[in-house]
This record gives structure tokens, sequence and C-alpha cells, in this order.
């Protein structure tokens, strides 16, 4: 269908957002339109105050609307001794949800790809290495997605943090709770029992 050319502008640009085809664009382009001018102004407005005000980390690179250093870098109470490397800001997210970590992190802005184009050079690596040889840390967590990818990277960074004195961790990989052992894949399982607990002493 030949939309108006305001309409249509709209429904291209919201195609470009990760996840929306054409016709979720379309489905949306069309519900904005339909909604009081205030809320309109009232997005439109928090998108460009989000693109004018947040801006990276200067220690961890997670998304700040603070100059220099975030709120968490900037807390005293967190330990310093332990960095987490993650992937990106929804994944510092996810760890930070749980409630079980209370160290400093890392967020690397992506995974190696070397098909896309994401090098050694294209992560925020040089930065993490700079923060382990320049303070007390004493343990580095890669939190990092279980795929070809995610492990190619983590593979990479244990090599490039063989520092003497220096724990390189993973988390532990398994099953989920609740979830049944029938159904797990061969890949999951294996991890599960690879990274056993031992429960007597």
């Amino acid at each position: 269908m030949n939309y108006p050319l305001s309409l249509q502008s709209v429904i291209d640009e919201l195609g470009r957002l990760p996840g929306v085809g054409p016709k979720s664009a379309t489905r949306m382009a069309l519900w904005l339109m339909r909604q009081d001018r205030h809320d309109i102004d009232r997005l439109a407005q928090s998108i460009v105050h989000m693109a004018d005000t947040l801006t990276l980390c200067d220690v961890c690179f997670n998304v700040t609307d603070d100059a220099g250093s975030c709120r968490m870098c900037s807390d005293d109470r967190r330990d310093r001794s332990i960095i987490c490397v993650v992937e990106d800001t929804p994944a510092l997210g996810a760890v930070e949800a749980t409630g079980a970590f209370h160290g400093q992190y890392h967020v690397l802005g992506g995974l190696l790809d070397p098909l896309s184009g994401v090098t050694l050079e294209s992560l925020k690596i040089r930065e993490l290495l700079q923060r382990v040889k320049s303070s007390d840390v004493k343990e580095v967590i890669l939190c990092l997605s279980p795929t070809v990818e995610g492990d190619a990277t983590a593979l990479q960074l244990a090599r490039l943090l063989d520092v003497p004195n220096l724990v390189v961790s993973q988390p532990a990989a398994g099953l989920p709770v609740g979830g049944d052992v029938e159904f797990a894949d061969a890949v999951t399982l294996a991890r599960a029992v690879e990274g056993r607990l031992t429960l007597n002493n």
C-alpha cells in the first residue's frame, strides 16, 4: 500500500530498529498516528534527550548520563578487586538484576566476530587490560554468552589476561532451574556435568 510520505517516513525509520520488520513498523507507525500530540511530543523529546545526554562511562563503558564515571564505578561500596566482563549493557543489566554480584563491570561493546568485522581492536579489550594492570584487581569473571562468538572471545581474553596472581573465571553453565535433563541439548548437559558442584566435603 502507498502511504502518505510523512507516514511512510516514520515506517521506514521504525523499520531500522533491531527486530522490527516492515509489518511491525507499519503497525507502530499507525498506532503513533492515533496518539495525542502531547504523547507524541513527549516521546520525541525523550528520544532527543537520550541522544543529547547519554554517553559511555570512562571506566567501564556502560551507558550513563553522568559525566566521567557511572554511578556503579563511583560507588565505593562495590568490590574493586573483581571485574565482571560482559558484552553489552543488557548483559550487564541481567547480571546486576541477580543481586549476586557486587564488584565492578567492564562492557566490551560486543563479541569477536571476524566475519562481521568485529576484531580485538573493535572491542574495549585494551582498556580492560589497562584496568587490570593499573589496579588491585584479583579476579576477572568472563560473563559472556555461551555462543561460538562468546566462547572465542572468552578464549582470547583468557590468553590476554594471563597475569600473575590474577584469577580468570567464568560463570558455571548448565541446566536451568526447573528444567528436565531429558530435554537438555548435548552441549548444555555436557557443560552442566563438567561444571558440577561438590555436595559433600
